[in-house]
């Protein structure tokens, strides 16, 4: 076999033996590096959770879920509107407000979470995807990373977009939405603070039950089994044991925790939590409860992800 040949995709013969160019080039384009690739896996993301450049199918789970929880806004968007023209402003504040809007909603949010998120993490790991992307230089850490804030995005969504549609139909509905503005501007800084904090509940806790099942379906169950048991039982055991201990019990209700952040955010107790003994301890207590369910499963998550190699 002699040298290689130049040849431009011909077969040349050389005495016995024949060199075939197949055409192989180097690459002479940009080199982005890790930042391209973690760009990559989080536009992957965003569009594996909502089904973006997928079938009809796989569209139908989480804007499903979307459209419930706008229509659900919209609904009570009218109905604050009617209010205020038949009853006036006494019969608007019987109406659900933002932070009850948030305690009604939160469990969509959750069970959205707990069937969408697993989308991100179990198929690149049953179908062997993920040692395609941990060649170098992306890594397990930006791997993770880029999937979780493409959930976190996601969820973001899921948790303000309903929010937007019910404070708009609040302000178009007054008869005088300048006032109405002025008077409830504090409304918007809080519906963001308080969606974010729903959604980064959300999101750790269910990717991280996704980054230790072997199928969707398992971590959808899991996590949707873990909210339904937890909160009926803690519920029910925090009202019958009475004083500080019924309290502390009641911190153990999972859907409840990111709505007591709720409450202090706005102020007020929301419908979902006004039962709740849980409730009359101290912020201190419930943000620190908060942020450890936040910022411990965060971690185990990025360890379970941050030595992996292909």
């Amino acid at each position: 076999m002699t040298g290689p040949s130049v040849a431009t995709g011909d077969a040349v013969g050389r005495g016995d033996g024949t060199v075939f160019d197949i055409g192989y080039q180097r690459y002479d384009g940009p080199r982005e590096g890790r930042g391209r690739a973690r760009l990559a896996v989080f536009k992957d993301g965003v569009r594996m959770a909502l089904g973006w450049g997928r079938g009809g199918r796989a569209k139908i789970l989480p804007w499903s879920f979307i459209g419930v929880m706008v229509l659900i806004g919209f609904i009570l968007a009218l109905v604050a509107g009617a209010a205020l023209l038949f009853g006036g402003p006494d019969a608007v504040e019987q109406i659900p407000s933002h932070s009850d809007f948030y305690g009604i909603t939160s469990i969509f949010i959750l069970v959205f979470a707990a069937v969408v998120a697993p989308e991100l993490l179990c198929p690149d790991r049953r179908n062997g995807v993920i040692n395609l992307y941990l060649v170098r230089p992306l890594t397990g850490s930006d791997y993770i990373l880029a999937r979780w804030v493409a959930f976190l995005v996601v969820s973001l969504i899921v948790a303000w977009l309903p929010q937007f549609v019910l404070l708009i139909g609040r302000v178009m509905g007054n008869p005088d939405p300048a006032a109405y503005l002025r008077d409830n501007w504090l409304d918007l800084p809080r519906i963001l603070a308080a969606g974010a904090a729903i959604a980064l509940f959300t999101t750790t806790l269910a990717m991280l039950v996704a980054a230790f099942a072997s199928r969707r379906a398992y971590a959808a169950v899991f996590l949707v089994g873990l909210f339904a048991v937890t909160a009926p039982f803690t519920a029910a055991l925090s009202a019958e044991v009475e004083g500080t201990v019924g309290q502390w019990i009641g911190l153990f209700t999972l859907s409840n925790i990111p709505v007591h952040v709720n409450d202090i955010i706005f102020g007020e107790v929301s419908e979902v939590t006004g039962s709740s003994p849980t409730s009359e301890l101290s912020a201190t207590i419930l943000v620190s409860w908060y942020l450890l369910w936040v910022v411990v499963p965060g971690v185990i998550l990025w360890a379970r992800y941050r030595k992996l190699t292909p």
